[in-house]
């Protein structure tokens, strides 16, 4: 479980296709302090630790995972948002991430709006995740609060820290990102659904 605090942002070092899977090694600050079969969230994206060389650590992420996620799309070089997974006792600085991301959606508008930004994002409605004003979604594993909400789309305000500290920094228009939709608002959306049946 994770909350949606990114704590640092990770250099993709290397990319290694095998069968159905894809083998991401990973620079990052904190890889010594990892052990094998540890959590890690990448861009919000749930992968277990199996190998740790010095500075680098590798993950794997099979078809499922890829189909579902943006990382079919990342390149040696490019930057991911990296959570370790939360300790208990410790403070819920976000909201309650599970690092099982829904579905992707590509960003359709930035402004800059004097001190932060405002990020609008189109997703596919048809899978029947909402969003509600003021409440919580996950993009590329960071914890955001909605605002715009609509069917298909939605806003979030970036503050200075979040945009310097994620990879929220490299999006532009056309940007494929991974969505979680909040947990809860995901098991309601599924009851109200049922009890239509």
């Amino acid at each position: 479980m994770f909350t949606g605090i990114i704590e640092e942002l990770g250099e993709v070092k290397q990319l290694n296709q095998e069968l159905d899977n894809l083998h991401i090694t990973v620079k990052s600050n904190f890889t010594q302090e990892l052990k094998i079969d540890q959590s890690v969230a990448h861009n919000g994206v749930c992968l277990t630790v199996v190998a740790i060389n010095n500075t680098e650590y590798k993950v794997t992420a099979i078809k499922e995972t890829l189909e579902k996620t943006n990382l079919n799309t990342i390149k040696v070089g490019d930057l991911v948002n990296l959570e370790r997974a939360m300790q208990l006792g410790e403070r819920l600085d976000g909201h309650i991430v599970q690092g099982h991301v829904d579905q992707t959606a590509i960003c359709t508008h930035i402004e800059n709006t004097s001190g932060s930004w405002l990020f609008t994002f189109k997703y596919n409605s048809e899978l029947n995740n909402i969003t509600i004003e003021k409440g919580s979604i996950t993009i590329n594993g960071v914890s955001l609060t909605v605002v715009n909400s609509k069917k298909d789309a939605f806003s979030v305000a970036i503050i200075p820290f979040t945009f310097d500290h994620t990879n929220f920094k490299n999006f532009k228009i056309g940007t494929l990102v991974n969505l979680e939709f909040d947990v809860i608002g995901k098991y309601v959306a599924r009851l109200v659904n049922l009890n239509k049946l």
